[in-house]
């Protein structure tokens, strides 16, 4: 008998060096296997090796492993636009006020104050600040000041608005800062107090379509502005946001200018002339309000860049301690972890089809194709992959960016006109497709032709295969986003439910526009005598956050060198009443029974602990700044101002010595919620008819304070169920080649008496494991991430061990639902088809 001889035999031949590129290649006869040796044309092998017949070999099979294909084109897809969605929000963060011409230039001036031991950092400053820096500085090219502003009627013909967030600027705002005109332009001349600057957006709200230059819009029934300039709409990645400008001399004729240099109200911001040191810059400001104040203990200055305004706002004892920067690293780790997840799906799929290509790549071989051109070939089929996924991609984001912009409260577009856009995504097409195809490329082109011809090749079944890696990892990403939602959610949760110290139920603010204020005792005493009200209130601010801060206050028992923040508030009467506040000590406030009441205050539990009282009622607080003693009349229970995460902090509820902005309103409940609105807003006409009824209920303000923590819950869900979608599908089809392999062995034991539950479970236990090991890993690494995460809050929640059961076990049901349905379709399938096959 002829014995055919194999490959593996060592001839003299082959222990030769290798031949040199003139000499014939080898090849093997096909039945025989044995090397044989002929010509083949340089013409033939250029053509069969070109670009084209690559992309034409690429879409044949794409198209001939349909399923394959739209599981993998489907994953990418999906995979790519989750991505693109967060790197088109990075772009936005990243990009803030990069658009201004002067940007490198431009600088806001901050504070350092010393506070309870510490150096706290403002972003306020006093108003005669930016002039005297522009005054006393060379180096100094422009200052300008800005004041927001939100409380003002507008009026153009019969329409009228409230609310607008506008501003007080300097002449030189625009010209420092790059906000584009669409018409007209900026009025310089400071004498004009009556000249204004509006937005797009605001120009469409009053006169519709109508040209608005040169239109008069009336300010609170008492000046009339003319428009000399149309800004187009500010982008959504500016630190500013208003809708109109208006001379600073305008706020000096309204009496609200104050020159003391120990008040911070406003934002100051500067342009320093090319070349100039910034830190040698910062030296020179440092005391210059200490000099003009003729006090050296309050705060110190420095500049702080543009650059870093958006994402390095957060300072630690008056240096830079991140900030959202935080946030911006975190979401472009998902963006990696999604797009990660969509290439292991290509990758595990594309290996678990080896067998089935393991024939073309041996007659690719035995043609005479080097592992380097068959690298090529599989490439460009997962960059056409790729590219075709990018269409969907980019479909997925059109439909998906509005919901995406209502939920992160932003305004992002796809820039389809930009060539830049163009470019940029062509390249991530390209890298997510070579990404992608990398392993698959290196690990198909290793097969060798004799050991496919002989049938002596298998996929491997190895403990620590690649494809078990990366389903390992794929499900990691997956389980990791699961637990910090949970998290997140459990945190919200804590927020929610601690005991707020006041009652919102029924009741709400009012902001003091027009003649509110003029009017209050008679609109008070309607509300009171109509039945409307239980109890009405007036403050400086809304009973949810601090009116202001102060600090240098003096009490018996101070110690020297405590500059404790204090929190203030003001009342005329009824506070504790109207507000639901729980008295501990003393009573309320009530300039109405007790006229000496405005030199009275009542504190918190936190501002009686700080100041050491043992016997608070009767103690005397001393204000130098202002040369006022206030005497202390009640104790109230700490209530919740601002965030709920936070420590409560030291506060004073002061009688009528300070301004008021807000009415609160109790209103009876004795009728329906509408009912009284409508009672109410019948008043408030009366009183006030210029101005439109405008209110808030303080339980809505106050679900504002978890507006982040929802946004980052929202996302991690969102994000969450994203990777885990795109595990499963990958999960899907590699369960389908699976069985599709095992097809004999399931018939066989089908056969000997197997139920469709066993062959199930055996089919599925394997990827079950691999998702219980992707737990395992994924656990410590969320537990630390998410221990990070909430560092930055006071009041926190302890992270245990339920959680990661939990996520565990939705990952599992979840795997677990995917593999099945494969896994009994299987099992019951009919064994003498799956035989008769063999």
């Amino acid at each position: 008998m002829h014995r055919v001889p194999t490959i593996n035999r060592k001839t003299n031949s082959s222990r030769r060096k290798r031949r040199t590129s003139n000499v014939e290649p080898i090849t093997y006869n096909l039945i025989t296997l044995q090397p044989i040796t002929y010509n083949l044309q340089p013409s033939m092998l250029k053509n069969y090796f070109s670009a084209g017949y690559c992309v034409k070999t690429a879409w044949r099979n794409l198209l001939g492993g349909k399923s394959f294909s739209v599981i993998n084109i489907s994953g990418l897809a999906v995979g790519m636009a989750g991505a693109a969605l967060i790197i088109l929000w990075l772009h936005h963060e990243v990009g803030f006020d990069k658009f201004h011409a002067n940007k490198d230039r431009l600088h806001e001036v901050y504070g350092l104050v010393q506070m309870e031991g510490k150096q706290a950092t403002i972003n306020q400053t006093s108003q005669p600040l930016a002039p005297a820096l522009k005054q006393d500085l060379p180096e100094v090219e422009n200052a300008t000041r800005f004041a927001p502003v939100s409380s003002f009627l507008f009026t153009a013909g019969e329409k009228k608005l409230t609310g607008t967030e506008g501003a007080f600027v300097d002449a030189s705002f625009l010209e420092m800062f790059s906000f584009q005109f669409e018409e007209g332009v900026q009025d310089k001349n400071e004498n004009n107090i009556f000249s204004i600057v509006i937005t797009e957006s605001l120009a469409k709200k009053l006169f519709g379509t109508e040209n608005a230059i040169n239109k008069t819009i009336r300010i609170d029934s008492t000046d009339n502005f003319k428009v000399t300039g149309v800004l187009k709409n500010l982008p959504s990645n500016s630190r500013f946001e208003f809708e109109y400008l208006l001379p600073w001399s305008y706020l000096k004729k309204l009496g609200w200018n104050d020159d003391s240099w120990l008040s911070n109200n406003i934002s100051s911001f500067v342009q320093l002339k090319p070349g100039t040191d910034l830190s040698a810059f910062n030296g020179k400001i440092k005391d210059i309000t200490r000099r003009y104040s003729n006090n050296d203990k309050v705060w110190t200055h420095f500049l702080f860049p543009l650059h870093q305004w958006q994402l390095y706002s957060k300072f630690e004892n008056g240096k830079v301690a991140g900030g959202r920067i935080e946030t911006v690293r975190l979401f472009a780790v998902i963006a990696v972890f999604i797009l990660l997840i969509a290439c292991i799906n290509f990758m595990n799929l594309s290996t678990a089809r080896s067998e089935k290509r393991a024939k073309e790549v041996g007659i690719r071989k035995v043609a005479g194709a080097g592992k380097g051109l068959l690298i090529s070939q599989f490439t460009v089929e997962s960059i056409l992959t790729a590219a075709i996924a990018g269409f969907f991609a980019i479909l997925i984001l059109q439909f998906s960016i509005p919901a995406f912009n209502n939920l992160i409260n932003l305004q992002i577009n796809i820039p389809y006109s930009s060539p830049g856009f163009w470019l940029m995504a062509s390249g991530f097409v390209i890298i997510t497709g070579i990404l992608a195809g990398t392993y698959p490329a290196f690990y198909l082109s290793s097969f060798k032709p004799v050991s496919i011809f002989q049938k002596k090749f298998k996929t491997t079944q190895s403990v620590f295969s690649p494809r078990k890696i990366l389903v390992v990892l794929q499900f990691s990403f997956g389980v990791i986003l699961i637990i910090a939602t949970i998290v997140v959610q459990k945190q919200i949760r804590l927020g929610a439910g601690k005991e707020k110290g006041y009652n919102t139920n029924s009741l709400l603010f009012v902001n003091f526009t027009g003649d509110i204020e003029k009017n209050y005792p008679l609109i008070k005493q309607e509300l009171l005598n109509n039945g409307i009200a239980s109890s009405v209130t007036k403050t400086m601010s809304s009973i949810t956050t601090k009116g202001s801060n102060t600090w240098g206050l003096r009490w018996q028992g101070r110690k020297p060198d405590d500059e404790t923040t204090i929190g203030l508030l003001s009342t005329d009467a009824g506070l504790v009443k109207t507000a639901g506040l729980t008295l501990l000590k003393g009573r309320d406030i009530d300039i109405y029974k007790y006229p000496s009441d405005s030199n009275s205050v009542l504190l918190n539990e936190t501002a009686v602990k700080v100041m050491g009282f043992t016997n608070p009622i009767g103690q005397i607080i001393a204000q130098p700044a202002s040369n006022m003693e206030w005497k202390v009349v009640g104790v109230v229970k700490d209530y919740i101002i601002n965030s709920p995460y936070e420590k409560v902090p030291p506060m004073v509820i002061e009688g009528p010595a300070s301004f008021f902005t807000v009415m609160h309103i109790r209103l009876n409940t004795n009728a329906s919620t509408s009912n009284q609105l409508a009672k109410a807003e019948t008043i408030f006409k009366k009183y006030n008819p210029s101005y439109p009824f405008e209110f808030k209920f303080t339980d809505e303000e106050f679900a504002g304070n978890f507006a982040n923590e929802q946004r980052t819950k929202t996302l991690s869900a969102l994000f969450a169920t994203l990777a885990i979608f795109i595990s499963c599908l990958g999960l899907f089809g590699l369960s389908a080649y699976m069985a599709e392999n095992r097809i004999k062995e399931i018939g066989v034991r089908k056969v000997l008496g197997a139920s469709v539950f066993s062959i199930a479970r055996l089919l599925s236990m394997d990827f079950i494991k691999l998702v219980v090991v992707s737990i395992l890993i994924a656990s410590p690494v969320a537990w630390y991430a998410m221990n990070k995460w909430l560092e930055d809050y006071t009041f926190r929640i302890e992270i245990g061990w339920m959680n990661f059961v939990v996520a565990g076990l939705v990952a599992v049901l979840i795997a677990l639902i995917t593999v099945s349905f494969q896994a009994i379709k299987a099992a019951r399938s009919n064994p003498v088809h799956s035989l008769r096959s063999s």
